[in-house]
């Protein structure tokens, strides 16, 4: 039996909601130390004091869920925007152009941590660690454009972002390796971490979500004309030009504030909106939120794998998504090699 348009995306949402719910579940009440879900429920509640939930694992897993949220929108409208499949984040060099632009900041102004002390890799930053980042992933984004000369030309596009992530990789690398203490830190940041994500990170996250994530739900119907070709788009009466502009300066912040929270997670924003055309379409009015839900709750999931694997030790959860996000990867380029 074949459901009716409507049900199934209503189904699809729901079951969003739902997987997002259990990822917050297990998220709180698994790790080295078990919360039996009584007690969860007691601690979010404020009944009983339990600070590995409230202080700990709660603040871990809210960032992580904005941190993917913002990973997944970003990640279905850089391939919008580009109308290319294989765009997103971390292709486009935009998470490597945000580490960069953070870690020069700090450098520059004394304040690069230890060892990952407090909430992030760096103190003292405040805001100006995601404007440094949201700069340095726009800076990187326009300088892949211009090696790749356009949108259009997908595997020059692909390989300009390849190489400017890479070398933006190895300088933000170099910055911080200038006193050896900070060696471990610089790789967990580079891989991407959650486990120093605190209140003052998730508060900070939900207002770059709320400054950013807006105007790309408001532009799905803008990104859906774009599919069809920037002719086309022009004769419905479009700004292309403003447009443009305005969903890549969302994407860039969006990605700017999750990487200056939590360093370099890659994938999230390749494989969220591939998923979710088999189920929804490529209409962008419902694949941006739908990306949000969905990349939020995979790194949440993805993360309690790095959590669980090894424990009581940790991975980052940047290796997780790389071991997931690769393969992913390596079938899409397949794929497309097969159409061409």
């Amino acid at each position: 039996m074949v459901l009716a348009l409507p049900l199934r995306r209503g189904l699809v949402f729901l079951g969003l909601g739902g997987l997002l719910g259990l990822a917050l579940v297990l998220g709180v009440g698994v790790g080295a130390v078990g919360v039996p879900p009584l007690e969860v429920v007691q601690a979010l509640l404020g009944l009983k004091e339990n600070p590995i939930v409230t202080e700990l694992r709660l603040p871990r897993v809210l960032g992580g869920v904005l941190v993917g949220a913002a990973l997944g929108a970003a990640g279905a409208a850089f391939q919008g925007l580009f109308r290319n499949p294989l765009a997103d984040p971390y292709l486009m060099g935009a998470a490597s152009g945000a580490a960069f632009g953070v870690t020069l900041l700090a450098a520059f102004g004394g304040g690069l941590a230890p060892a990952f002390a407090q909430h992030a890799v760096f103190q003292g930053l405040g805001l100006s660690a995601t404007l440094a980042g949201f700069l340095g992933a726009l800076g990187a984004t326009l300088l892949t454009l211009v090696l790749a000369g356009g949108v259009a030309r997908t595997g020059e596009l692909v390989l300009a972002g390849v190489v400017v992530g890479s070398v933006l990789t190895g300088l933000t690398t170099y910055l911080m390796l200038q006193d050896a203490d900070r060696v471990r830190a610089v790789f967990a940041y580079t891989l991407g971490n959650l486990a120093f994500l605190g209140w003052p990170g998730v508060r900070g996250l939900g207002l770059f979500l709320l400054l950013g994530l807006p105007p790309l739900l408001l532009l799905g119907r803008a990104l859906n004309a774009l599919q069809l070709g920037e002719e086309v788009a022009q004769s419905l009466g479009l700004p292309l030009g403003g447009l443009k502009l305005l969903l890549l300066l969302a994407a860039s912040l969006l990605t700017a504030s999750a990487v200056a929270q939590a360093g370099i997670i890659g994938f999230v924003g390749l494989i969220v909106p591939h998923l979710l055309r088999r189920l929804l379409g490529e209409d962008y009015r419902l694949l941006l939120p739908a990306s949000a839900l969905l990349g939020g709750a995979l790194l949440v999931l993805a993360d309690l794998l790095a959590r669980t694997l090894t424990r009581p030790a940790e991975l980052p959860v940047g290796v997780v998504t790389t071991l997931l996000g690769g393969p992913f990867f390596l079938y899409l380029l397949w794929r497309q090699r097969g159409r061409a």
